[in-house]
């Protein structure tokens, strides 16, 4: 199991601040939720832990492995599921993820069993032939996740990764994203704007404004009679 260490990370647009001197550490193994209002900075937060935009101030280290010292060896330990889709919808299901393992540079055997072991456990099997525009958004999101283990990361990244998923839908990835570091001790980082999304003892950080306002567990955070929503308002200032 391997964590995520980010110190003193800041970014700016220009004159714009995005993200303030963050300093925050992911609990090996867990689903930690990452709980923020629409722009208050998940995505800038992305980006940076995916390199697509380059450290402005501080670091962020996975496992040992800093992105600014060593990124290739960072990265490669990464798994990451971005808000908008990257899929390509007239590929089918199978042709994605070899598309991917080739990427990844892995031998075509070893990408034909890691694929169907992804498609077994993503229950998507039967469907690796159709093309990825014939699936519901809920089967696409679990596309993008086999896609993401195929080069067996150790911690994965999923940015609103429910967004657009009818309720039903969104409860079923939320599970099945927690089963996945029950099973295979994976490091989850899920951000969300939705308090329903993220449980009493999930490791959580709250951002808001760019700034990280608390950490610990919804439990921990909450004064007596508080839901999470309650909190948050409480914490941030601004309604739930």
């Amino acid at each position: 199991m391997i964590g995520l260490d980010a110190q003193g990370v800041s970014f700016a647009y220009g004159a714009r601040q995005a993200l303030s001197g963050l300093d925050f550490s992911l609990q090996p193994g867990r689903f930690n939720a990452l709980l923020g209002p629409n722009g208050a900075g998940k995505s800038t937060l992305i980006a940076l832990l995916t390199r697509l935009y380059d450290l402005q101030d501080g670091d962020i280290r996975i496992g040992d492995c800093s992105i600014r010292t060593k990124p290739r060896q960072a990265l490669a330990q990464l798994g990451v599921v971005f808000q908008q889709s990257t899929l390509d919808l007239d590929l089918s299901v199978e042709q994605n993820l070899r598309y991917h393992a080739a990427l990844h540079g892995l031998p075509r055997a070893l990408a034909g069993e890691r694929i169907e072991l992804e498609l077994a456990r993503q229950q998507l099997a039967e469907r690796r032939a159709e093309p990825v525009r014939a699936l519901n958004g809920g089967h696409r999101r679990r596309v993008e996740i086999a896609r993401a283990l195929l080069h067996r990361p150790q911690l994965l990244l999923l940015d609103e990764a429910s967004a657009g998923l009818d309720p039903a839908s969104r409860r079923a990835l939320n599970a099945h994203v927690r089963r996945l570091c029950a099973e295979d001790g994976l490091t989850v980082l899920w951000t969300t704007h939705l308090f329903d999304e993220v449980q009493a003892d999930d490791p959580l950080l709250i951002l808001h404004r760019g700034r990280l306002v608390a950490r610990g567990t919804p439990a921990s955070l909450a004064e007596p009679g508080e839901d999470l929503g309650a909190s948050f308002a409480r914490l941030t200032g601004e309604a739930a």
